[in-house]
C-alpha cells in the first residue's frame, strides 16, 4: 500500500512528513529509506503526525540514520504548520500542544491576513546535569557557571583541542565558541568524530558558533544521525540558552544558520521558546 507524504522545511532544516495511526516498529527502516538524498524523498528526518489522547495531536521523530530522536524543534514548526493547514488542531490557530516522547510542547500560532507567519514552540525547560544529558564529564576538568552550567570542557581531537559546553534541550549538545569565522572549521571531518566521541554515550548534536553581538549569534551544526544540516532547531536553543549564561547575548537572540534565521526567547527559569516558520516543499506517495 502506498503511503503518502508531504516534504517540508524550517530555515532549511527539512522532513518527510507522514499522518499516521500506524505505532509498528518499522519507522526506522523507512526513515533510513525514504530520507536518502540520492534515491529517496531526501531529508533531515521523518516527521510521523499520529493521534494523542492528551494532546491535540502527536509527534514523533527519526532520523535520516533511523535512530529515533527525542527532540526536534524545527520538526515541531513544521508539524503545527501542516496540522494548521490540514485543519487538524482541535484549538484551532492560536495554541496547539503536541505530545512527544519528552512531553507535551505547546505552540502558538501568529497571523497576519488569514496566513500563518510565525509558530513559537515551547522546546521545555533546559538540562545541565551531566548524567542527564549524559555525558560522561571527568572531575575536575571545564568550569562551573551558574552553578550548573559545565563550559570550557578540554576535548583533544585530531591536532585540535575544543573547548565545550554542555546542554540537554531534550536531547544533547555540545557547543564550542569560535571568534573565527565558521566557514574555517572543517564540519565535514570533525563532525561525526565529535557525535560518536566516547564522552557522549548516546552520542551527540556538535553546534559551532561565533557570537556576532548581542543580539546575533552565527552558527553551524553537526546533528546526530543527520550530519551537517542547514538549520536545528534544539541547537538554535542549546546555544543561545549557554550564550545566555556566559553573558554573551540578551533575550530574545537571532540564531543565525545557514538555511536561515531562528529566534531564540528564554528567562532563564522556565521553557526555552523557538519562533520560526515554515513552508510545504511538496507533497507525493511513496510506493510500497
Amino acid at each position: 500500500m502506498a503511503v503518502n507524504f508531504t516534504k517540508m522545511q524550517s530555515a532549511g532544516n527539512d522532513f518527510v512528513l507522514i499522518e499516521t495511526s500506524n505505532m509498528s516498529s518499522g519507522w526506522s527502516q523507512f526513515a533510513r529509506t525514504i530520507c536518502r538524498r540520492s534515491f529517496g524523498v531526501g531529508a533531515d528526518g521523518l516527521l510521523l503526525l499520529i493521534p494523542s489522547e492528551i494532546a491535540d495531536i502527536g509527534m514523533l521523530v527519526f532520523n535520516a540514520d533511523g535512530y529515533e530522536a527525542e527532540a526536534c524543534g524545527n520538526g515541531l514548526i513544521c508539524l503545527v504548520k501542516y496540522a494548521v493547514d490540514q485543519g487538524l488542531s482541535r484549538t484551532g490557530v492560536e495554541d496547539v500542544k503536541i505530545e512527544t516522547i519528552s512531553g507535551i510542547r505547546e505552540a502558538r500560532i501568529f497571523t497576519e491576513a488569514g496566513k500563518v507567519t510565525k509558530i513559537q514552540v515551547g522546546m521545555g525547560k533546559p538540562e545541565f546535569d551531566a548524567y542527564k544529558i549524559p555525558v560522561a564529564v571527568k572531575p575536575g576538568k571545564g568550569k562551573l557557571v551558574d552553578i550548573k552550567l559545565i563550559t570550557d570542557y578540554p576535548l583533544s581531537i585530531e591536532d585540535r583541542e575544543l573547548r565545550l559546553s554542555f546542554i540537554s534541550m531534550g536531547n544533547p549538545h555540545a557547543i564550542h565558541f569560535q571568534k573565527k569565522p565558521l566557514s574555517s572549521f572543517p564540519l565535514s571531518w570533525l563532525g561525526p568524530i565529535i557525535e560518536r566521541n566516547r564522552l557522549f554515550p548516546n552520542r551527540v548534536n556538535f553546534e559551532l558558533a561565533n557570537i556576532i553581538n548581542r543580539k546575533r549569534i552565527d552558527v553551524r551544526v553537526w546533528e546526530r544521525g543527520a550530519g551537517e544540516t542547514l538549520a536545528c532547531g534544539s541547537g538554535a536553543c542549546a546555544v543561545a540558552v549557554v550564550a545566555q549564561l556566559l553573558d554573551y547575548v540578551d533575550s530574545p537572540v537571532d540564531i543565525n544558520l545557514p538555511g536561515g534565521i531562528l529566534e531564540v526567547a528564554w528567562d532563564r527559569a522556565g521553557e526555552v521558546l523557538l519562533s520560526g516558520t515554515a513552508e510545504t516543499v511538496f507533497s507525493g506517495e511513496w510506493p510500497d
